[in-house]
């Protein structure tokens, strides 16, 4: 799949998600900024931008909110308007989530994970051995993997016995996204075992015909990504305004 055809689904899913009847991607240098107080782009009452290339989509949940935003951000380029520093420059910014880098998997992409010599195993979601791990790794890492929204199989690698060391599934979201979600207990990493199972659910998404979509923020999330053959479009940001 061309990466335009790639970012063209990806930018169908974050209009959806915006939950505006109008909402567009802007130009480069003039992002789409929409009134809409149900979307999915940040928590309630805040603000939210996405990126996808060179192209920005934006919601607030007010129309004054989104007159001073567009006000403040038009004319910026696109990696600036995930920018905290930007925004809290621009902006009366008391809180902010993110950046999340936001990135794709086209089937042709995909590479195969070196071998680590431990089979991988497919798990309901919701199956009884994953708790633990979550537990393991800690409420920030384990929030951060998104492990509890997983509704396809969890692919999962064990220690030899019943203790699992890392697990992968997806999140089925609009538009045919499979949004990605990958643990490892915090002594497992650096062997491959993330890259092992995110491989696995990646497959099973591209074999039902989802889009694969990989949000991390930590550096070592990023890496997993890449090493498959995800490709970084763009960015999320959420802030909060006073």
């Amino acid at each position: 799949m061309p990466i335009d055809a790639t970012a063209g689904r990806a930018r169908a899913l974050w209009r959806e998600l915006a939950a505006a009847p109008d909402a567009a991607f802007g130009e480069p240098g003039r992002p789409g900024v929409f009134t809409s107080p149900l979307s999915s782009l940040a928590p309630p009452s805040w603000v939210g931008a996405v990126t996808i290339g060179e192209r920005a989509l934006i919601t607030a949940p007010t129309a004054r909110v989104a007159d001073a935003v567009r006000s403040a951000l038009n004319g910026l380029p696109a990696d600036r308007l995930t920018d905290p520093a930007t925004a809290t420059a621009l902006l009366p910014v008391s809180d902010t989530l993110g950046p999340a880098v936001l990135a794709y998997l086209a089937p042709e992409d995909l590479r195969p994970p070196r071998p680590t010599g431990t089979p991988a195993e497919r798990l309901p979601p919701g199956d009884a051995a994953l708790p633990a791990l979550s537990e393991e790794a800690g409420e920030a890492d384990a929030g951060e993997s998104g492990l509890e929204e997983i509704t396809s199989p969890v692919f999962v690698v064990r220690d030899g016995g019943a203790r699992v060391l890392a697990a992968a599934g997806y999140a089925h979201w609009p538009r045919g996204t499979a949004h990605l979600c990958v643990l490892t207990a915090p002594e497992a990493r650096g062997r491959g075992l993330a890259r092992q199972v995110a491989s696995e659910a990646t497959a099973h998404a591209l074999a039902a015909g989802l889009l694969p979509q990989w949000r991390a923020r930590p550096a070592a999330s990023r890496r997993v990504a890449a090493a498959l053959g995800y490709r970084e479009l763009g960015a999320q940001l959420s802030v909060r305004l006073r």
